[in-house]
């Protein structure tokens, strides 16, 4: 589920676009000497706004999407390495080469990337910041390379099952790493666009927060605090996140 400032965010644009409805309806009496508070810019704040958070959906769904990707890329790994060394056992190799292996695929079975639940909502909020999971992809990737360089080099290995050979194997530390990369990709513009949304609503010099604030202000004092029309207004919430 999408998280509570996530539905603020989307909340503070839709309040300011009643707050522009009600300045909309006071007509010529609606006069600020402050540009940022004149209608127009008011309509164009609002716009950027719009544009901003349908961005973050995007990014953050996109970024979603890669996440579960490489949990089912890696979701047979620990399973592929038992059988990788059951058949390496079955051939003529070294006890020391089969030691080596079975190296390899501890680290497989006991560094395992601690795997983020799949979202229920697709919408759902990425992490703030990329978590210690996405080393431990990495090292998986390195613990099959080096489980399949020690498979190469013994001669008897030669298994007739194709997720076993190390044309495949090589083929798949190829496919997880893309996988993994994706989700760095994705994450990186999943944050930009965060960033980028709450400059608009909350951090820019000029932005939606403090302006809807602003503009209750000033109606307040055009009509006064005991007027219609500043209950209109004042009845609009508009918050911050903390963590900004």
């Amino acid at each position: 589920m999408a998280s509570k400032s996530e539905v603020g965010h989307a909340k503070n644009v839709a309040n300011f676009q009643d707050l522009i409805e009600f300045v909309v309806g006071y007509g010529a009496t609606y006069n600020p000497s402050k540009d940022s508070l004149k209608l127009p810019k008011l309509k164009e704040l609002k716009a950027e706004g719009d544009t901003k958070l349908a961005d973050f959906i995007i990014q953050n769904t996109a970024y979603n999407g890669k996440v579960n990707e490489r949990m089912l890329a890696f979701s047979n790994l620990r399973k592929l390495g038992t059988r990788l060394i059951s058949a390496l056992e079955t051939t003529d190799a070294a006890k020391e080469t089969i030691k080596d292996a079975k190296g390899f695929n501890r680290k497989i079975q006991g560094k395992r990337a601690s795997q983020p639940q799949t979202p229920t909502d697709p919408n759902a909020q990425a992490p703030n910041t990329i978590s210690t999971s996405q080393q431990s992809y990495d090292q998986l990737i390195q613990h099959l390379a080096g489980l399949k360089e020690v498979l190469k080099s013994e001669a008897t290995f030669a298994p007739n099952e194709n997720d076993l050979k190390i044309i495949t194997l090589e083929a798949q530390i190829i496919d997880l790493t893309k996988k993994n990369n994706a989700v760095a990709t994705a994450f990186t513009k999943v944050s930009n666009s965060r960033i980028a949304r709450n400059k608009t609503l909350y951090t820019a010099p000029v932005n939606l927060y403090e302006t809807a604030l602003d503009v209750k202000k000033y109606v307040k004092s055009i009509f006064g605090t005991g007027s219609p029309e500043y209950a209109q207004v004042s009845s609009l919430k508009f918050s911050k996140p903390r963590a900004l």
